[in-house]
């Protein structure tokens, strides 16, 4: 028992090894002089540019235009013992001594922006005040021709950058003299403040040409000023800053309530760059000097567009820091289940060992006791009832395991396959990188099923305690509910989480681990049921009971609902509605163990059609536990199972457009699980182009609209299942030539009959052969392709076994094109609508069944019948050409020698 106590303490020890955090090599300290949106954009630059660099954390501190606030901020970062301190002084006289301090105690310091009275810094990063302003002050005299009344309305007067804009504007206005500068106001870069100053000017001064401002806010808040006295169209405002969004500079200038502003870039990520090479011990310039250009109506709808662009790009980075995040957790995770499978393997064959030498020993015993009959029988019929009771055990585990094995089932299919064709591979190429990555995945499936395997086991044995601790739900709620994010936004879910305000707050004590289990499970089966475009939504509450405050938490969706008897039966183990809805049955019945042993109770109210509410309320303090025993910091870690949200192990993808190529025929893979949609793509997409649908309703819509030359189709599935979709599939005169294969994890044979009836050409078992699939998929198209030829030839439609739906087709479209031969006007378009196909379904039938587009089946049908007419009559070449439908005797000439090989008059001359 001590040898046994001793692995699982060494066990645990590995755990927490695994478990624990990233190594934080630096602290870099940030102190803005003000939050305004130029500044927001250089901190959410600096912090993208640090996700490039591990080990790296980033402390904020935002002084709010406050001297006294800014000089608190660096001497609190000095306190705590940064690396590295990056400041924007708010003015320069008041900053300085505090920023000579951090240097003299030997951090590194990089001034952004705007500078000090000192050359005690280590770096600077920044535009070239003086520059901008000279550029600025040239743009108006050209804009205003050299003669005109300005208005200044400058920054704060005592910082660096707005002295300098204000010179370097006065020595470019030196070379043009009747430009005066009649007014200037300190506005300290602010709107309201900007706003209110130039009024002031607007009412003293009747004749203004054009409105200079320090940024783009206070040219706003001119304009604003402007606007309300009637004047904004007698005059021209300029800006600085160009940052783009809504109601920033660019958006000004587009909207034309600004005449230009001019680019003042933030440089967030040349700052943390430049911070790196410090800490790293490379080579950095000290002056880094960013360049500006202009922004006028000319260029500011790009400027848009690039920063639109720009802003997509940045989000897809901080996703990848996300995912790069969760697979070391997920590397850490299954490195601990391997470590504590082969302690279990340890611990089986010592059991084994006991097992082996008790048999013995028994047998040993019976041998010398046999002459005890009597005390043996009663030992016999002991042993007996205990067999009986171990064969009623191991009946329900079986059963268990039984019921879990659905759940296994893919996940194992998407192992087994990858694992095969990387056995086959020589090196580790991208392909390998992508099965290595499916079974990572899915291997992480199982973690989680098997960690509510022993959830179970341990609530059925009466074993499963609880860690109380004290928490505030409402602020928990929000990183528990993060990992579903993703999949809101792939589904088209509307996902929100409110909290009714509550005076005493939402601090409770209770295991928070379990209430986050609960949460999870709660919104799986949530996201699992809702259709795209469906509402999810979690609700806080409090309501007091017998004198206590309760918690009320409900989680509502807007799914598919369930039908009334089997809401009484959702809680309990191993209960399931039917096949659509396989899992292993015990998620919510651990939901509602979780519950009562918090004292509370849960309750469903759901309905076909109206979506499923599940309500828990329980106890914000449970009772029995003294206050100095309970722990007062909150560290709450994700999902156990690696934070992954497995539902159908959906990922961020959406079916690509077709593009119609004549060199790869195209596939429809209709499945569920993205995994199996991904695995069979990257089998097929050398050879084929490839379209994907989740559902058989989705997988339908695309072969409407793309006519593709097979479709590979899931049996299970929701909204519309596999077999319905074959049905409907060959009932479709767009789609019926299509050969169908079906992909299934049952073997029943009652399946595969109701399959075939349904029109299915072909049957898979999962776990399937990949080199299988190709090769039958292969000969589906090639059998289909015998049907090409029986527009050259009529007589074969008495031979070809083809679907009398696709007679009609293909003798409707005949009749067409023999009757409208000599309309030189018809489209393929005209066609269609005669037939009752778009242009694209009318090309990929045509295609799929004669090996021709419908512009090539009406040429070659013209020039078959200008050849019979050169041959039969004596009509010239140019009334022929214009009897077929030819609308040039030149193009008709051409077309008539690809196909035949001679011209009509080389014909008419060896006929003559």
């Amino acid at each position: 028992m001590k040898h046994v106590l001793f692995v699982l303490v060494a066990l645990f020890c590995l755990l927490m090894a695994g478990c624990a955090p990233r190594e934080v090599r630096y602290v870099v300290g940030v102190s803005q002089c003000s939050d305004d949106e130029w500044r927001e954009q250089m901190n959410k630059e600096i912090r993208r540019e640090a996700l490039f660099y591990p080990g790296v954390k980033i402390d904020i501190r935002t002084a709010k235009d406050n001297n006294a606030q800014q000089i608190a901020d660096i001497e609190s970062l000095i306190g705590e013992g940064v690396d590295l301190l990056i400041v924007s002084p708010n003015e320069a006289d008041a900053i300085t001594p505090v920023i000579e301090k951090a240097y003299n105690k030997g951090i590194p310091v990089v001034l952004v922006d705007r500078k000090i009275r000192s050359d005690k810094y280590t770096a600077y990063v920044g535009a070239d005040n003086y520059e901008i302003g000279r550029q600025v002050g040239s743009y108006i005299a050209e804009r205003l021709q050299g003669k005109g009344n300005l208005v200044e309305v400058a920054g704060l007067k005592a910082s660096t950058s707005a002295l300098e804009r204000h010179r370097g504007l006065m020595d470019a206005l030196r070379e043009t003299p009747d430009i005066k500068l009649i007014a200037s106001a300190d506005a300290a870069w602010l709107r309201v403040p900007a706003e209110k100053a130039f009024g002031d000017i607007l009412s003293k001064f009747p004749d203004i040409d054009m409105v200079f401002a320090h940024n783009d806010r206070m040219a706003a808040g001119a304009y604003d000023a402007a606007v309300k006295q009637h004047r904004e169209h007698d005059m021209l405002f300029v800006g600085i800053d160009a940052l783009a969004g809504e109601g920033y500079g660019v958006e000004q200038v587009a909207n034309r309530q600004l005449d230009a502003t001019f680019i003042y870039p933030t440089g967030g990520d040349k700052v943390m760059e430049v911070a790196m090479n410090i800490l790293q011990g490379q080579d950095y310039t000290r002056e880094t000097v960013l360049s500006t250009a202009l922004v006028n109506k000319a260029n500011a709808r790009i400027m848009q567009m690039q920063t639109a662009h720009i802003g997509q790009l940045d989000n897809k980075i901080e996703v990848l820091d996300k995912q790069l995040d969760t697979y070391l957790m997920r590397y850490s995770s299954q490195r601990m289940l391997l470590y504590a499978c082969i302690v279990i393997l340890v611990l089986v064959a010592m059991l084994l060992f006991f097992v082996v030498r008790a048999f013995w020993t028994k047998n040993r015993l019976n041998a010398e006791l046999s002459d005890q009959k009597k005390r043996l029988e009663e030992q016999r019929d002991q042993l007996i009832s205990l067999s009986k009771q171990l064969e009623e055990a191991t009946h329900a585990k079986l059963a268990f395991f039984t019921n879990v094995s659905h759940d296994f089932r893919t996940p194992l299919t998407l192992i087994a396959a990858p694992v095969n064709q990387l056995a086959e591979s020589n090196k580790l190429g991208e392909n390998e990188r992508f099965l290595l990555n499916i079974i990572q995945k899915n291997v992480t499936v199982l973690l989680r099923l098997i960690n509510q395997i022993l959830d179970f086991r341990k609530f059925e044995n009466g074993k499963l305690s609880m860690t109380l601790s004290r928490f505030d739900i409402s602020e928990n709620i929000k990183d528990w509910t993060d990992a579903f994010r993703t999949l809101s936004y792939r589904k088209h879910i509307h996902f929100t989480v409110s909290v009714e305000p509550s005076e005493e707050g939402y601090v409770m004590i209770a295991d928070a681990e379990k209430m986050e289990r609960i949460t999870y499970n709660l919104l799986s089966n949530a996201f699992k049921f809702t259709p795209e475009n469906g509402t999810i939504e979690i609700k806080l509450s409090q309501f007091t009971k017998e004198g206590e405050r309760w918690l009320r938490y409900q989680v509502s969706d807007t799914g598919i609902g369930m039908p009334a008897e089997h809401v009484k039966h959702i809680f309990e183990s191993f209960y399931q509605i039917d096949v659509h809805h396989a899992g292993s049955g015990i998620g919510l019945a651990l939901v509602k163990a979780f519950v009562e042993m918090h004292g509370g109770t849960i309750a469903v109210d759901s309905g076909e059609g109206r979506g499923t509410v599940f309500t828990l309320e329980m106890p914000v303090q449970q009772n029995g536990v003294p206050e100095e025993n309970v722990e007062k910091n909150i560290v709450l870690t994700n999902l156990k199972e690696g934070a992954v949200l497995s539902a159908d192990q959906e990922t961020i993808q959406t079916a690509p457009e077709v593009v119609e190529r004549d060199d790869k025929e195209t596939v429809l893979i209709i499945d569920d699980n993205q995994d199996v949609r991904d695995y069979v793509k990257s089998l097929l997409h050398d050879k084929y182009t490839v379209i994907e649908a989740s559902n058989g309703q989705k997988g339908l819509q695309q072969a409407m609209k793309y006519v593709p030359d097979a479709v590979i189709c899931d049996v299970m599935m929701p909204v519309m299942d596999g077999m319905e979709c074959c049905r409907r599939l060959k009932s479709e005169v767009q789609t019926s030539h299509i050969p169908v294969m079906m992909l299934t994890a049952y073997t029943m044979d009652e399946q595969k009959v109701k399959g075939y009836e349904c029109g299915a050409d072909s049957y898979i078992l999962k776990p399937f052969s990949a080199r299988l699939l190709q090769v039958r998929l292969r000969n589906l198209i090639d059998n289909r392709l015998r049907l090409q030829s029986f527009f050259a030839d009529k007589t074969s439609l008495r031979k070809e076994p083809i679907a009398d739906l696709d007679k009609g087709f293909v003798e409707k479209l005949r009749a067409l094109i023999d009757e409208q031969l000599g309309n030189s006007e018809l489209s393929v378009e005209d066609l269609g609508d005669k037939i009752g196909m778009s242009r694209v379904q009318l090309y990929r039938k045509s295609k799929a069944l004669t090996g021709y587009s419908p512009n090539e089946l009406l040429r070659i049908a013209r020039l078959k019948k200008a050849a019979s007419l050169l041959a039969s009559t004596e009509k010239t070449i140019a009334e022929i050409t214009y009897e077929v439908g030819f609308s040039s005797p030149s193009y008709f000439t051409k077309c008539y020698k690809d196909y035949f090989g001679e011209s009509p008059t080389d014909f008419l001359k060896r006929k003559g």
